[in-house]
């Protein structure tokens, strides 16, 4: 797709470049979104803004992935004259792009402002937490008024038939897990339809960033969802040294890639058990469990913290590695690839844990294609996307990252995918150490006497983590917008159960293991 289409312009987005923004009207918002479509690209995500004191109105933002570069498109919600009842509204866009279904919604519980024709018009996040004519996200709402609380009706999708029966799951779990709502239409123990519920931990992060220092909003960011702290607090940074035309240290920008790859280590690890778990080989969980616990171990002593949090800050990082660390990493990465082996081998060949995993919840590549499957989710059902090879930032452009991708879209595909990442993490540990640059880990953030616009983008653990800002003068954060690929991956798991028996869901759900927090916000 050519960088102008029907008069509507875009810009890629890489790194930490700034990036300028067309209003579009009706019709190119769509045609853009069809054209993106038509052309294999995917919508990552889609937020509302107030800019009415600006002289913009209500302005809904989206961003596209089309042929390894990131497309921003705006445009100006409309009132209708004589219709001064209604909300204000924009082309709707889940007819092209499903996910966007979902995004739409939040939109309107938060801005008020509505997807005009969009079939789905349920709130999504308001869960009568608030009244339904307040919109917290509007500049002039009153943050500190008070709400009397009450039961809501959620009108959920029924499925009628002899022999059909629901079961409600959730939204309180056992365990430790975050809430979310299933609701099961079964025949036997065959899953007809699934529904699922989620917000219930929306913690208001939007508005927290609001007139927020610049330099500062990292830890908000950071703490979006706290299994992907290095990921949402460098894709902030980079939206915020975007907005402020910050460069960073060469240093800094391997050692976030370091703390990155070591992230996603932990997250791999933690789920191979867990996996192993539901699928009742308890071994599993243990030993993946005694590795996790010991790269946290290392995280903690070489960085400060168990999960890394805090250590990416705008203009750079807050943490350096000490004196002997280069060769403890060596070490670490060493002493996992050699457990990891055998491990491996029992998951492959235990008879018990293949017959669970092969050919349960299966999204297939059309399917993924079709409603927009990301991160490693998407490349086990042979999505070939990955932001550190299609779109890298230093120092990936210097990493030659191998994109791993499976074709079976089951649980076996995500294991696997799981494996393979671990391994490619660990070479990248090995070469972000071995080619470390010296000099500066931060450098101030530029002031700012005008208003700013960035977008960052990096590829966490799950997929890609998107972190858009606006800034005012002076220094601080007009608007944030924090986008968690779970919002992508959640709809796709209701397609994954279909057919499936009703006890395989907790080792499908696993397999996804998507955010609630950093879907709630």
């Amino acid at each position: 797709m050519s960088g102008d289409h029907s008069g509507l312009s875009f810009t890629s987005v890489s790194g930490a470049i700034s990036v300028d923004v067309a209003m579009s009207i009706g019709a190119q918002w769509t045609e853009f979104a069809r054209a993106c479509s038509a052309d294999g690209g995917q919508l990552v995500t889609l937020w509302g803004s107030d800019r009415r004191d600006l002289g913009d109105g209500f302005v809904v933002t989206a961003v596209y992935a089309i042929g390894g570069r990131l497309a921003c498109v705006r445009i100006g919600a409309r009132q209708d004259q004589g219709a001064a009842d209604e909300p204000p509204h924009y082309p709707d866009l889940a007819a092209i792009f499903p996910v966007a279904g979902r995004l739409q919604r939040a939109v309107f519980d938060l801005l008020g402002v509505s997807a005009r024709d969009a079939v789905d018009r349920r709130s999504w996040l308001r869960h009568a937490a608030w009244p339904a004519d307040f919109f917290p996200l509007r500049r002039d709402s009153d943050g500190q008024r008070h709400f009397d609380s009450h039961q809501e009706a959620y009108p959920f999708v029924t499925v009628a038939g002899e022999g059909v029966h629901e079961i409600p799951v959730g939204p309180i779990h056992a365990g430790i897990i975050e809430p979310g709502h299933f609701r099961f239409s079964i025949v036997g123990e065959k899953v007809l339809r699934l529904e699922e519920r989620l917000g219930y931990v929306h913690k208001g992060i939007d508005k927290l960033f609001e007139g927020r220092p610049l330099a500062d909003g990292h830890r908000v960011a950071g703490r979006v969802s706290g299994d992907s702290t290095v990921a949402f607090a460098w894709a902030y940074a980079m939206a915020a040294e975007a907005a402020t035309g910050c460069e960073i240290p060469a240093r800094a920008a391997w050692l976030r890639a370091l703390l990155l790859e070591r992230e996603r280590i932990a997250n791999h690890l933690g789920d191979l058990g867990a996996l192993g778990n539901d699928a009742a080989l308890a071994f599993g969980l243990t030993q993946f469990s005694r590795l996790r616990e010991d790269w946290q171990r290392m995280n903690a002593e070489l960085f400060g913290h168990r999960l890394l949090m805090d250590c990416i800050v705008p203009g750079g990082v807050a943490v350096d590695l000490p004196g002997t660390a280069a060769s403890r990493l060596h070490a670490q990465c060493d002493d996992i690839e050699r457990e990891l082996r055998p491990l491996r081998s029992i998951y492959d060949e235990h008879a018990g844990l293949q017959d669970r995993f092969h050919t349960t919840g299966i999204v297939t590549s059309d399917l993924a294609a079709q409603l927009g499957l990301t991160g490693l989710a998407g490349r086990a059902s042979a999505q070939a996307r990955d932001l550190r090879v299609d779109l890298p930032c230093a120092p990936y452009d210097r990493l030659g990252v191998q994109l791993v991708t499976d074709t079976r879209g089951d649980v076996a595909a995500r294991v696997t995918v799981r494996f393979d990442e671990i391994n490619e993490s660990l070479r990248l540990i090995r070469a972000i150490v071995d080619a470390l640059p010296p000099g500066e880990l931060r450098r101030p953030l530029p002031a700012t006497s005008s208003r700013g616009f960035g977008v960052g983008a990096v590829e966490g653990w799950r997929g890609p983590t998107l972190v858009a800002l606006e800034a005012d003068a002076p220094d601080r954060v007009r608007r944030c917008h924090c986008h968690d690929p779970s919002w992508n991956n959640w709809p796709l798991l209701e397609h994954a159960v279909l057919g499936n028996i009703v006890p395989d869901f907790p080792l499908i759900n696993k397999s996804f293991n998507l955010s609630y927090s950093g879907h709630d916000r």
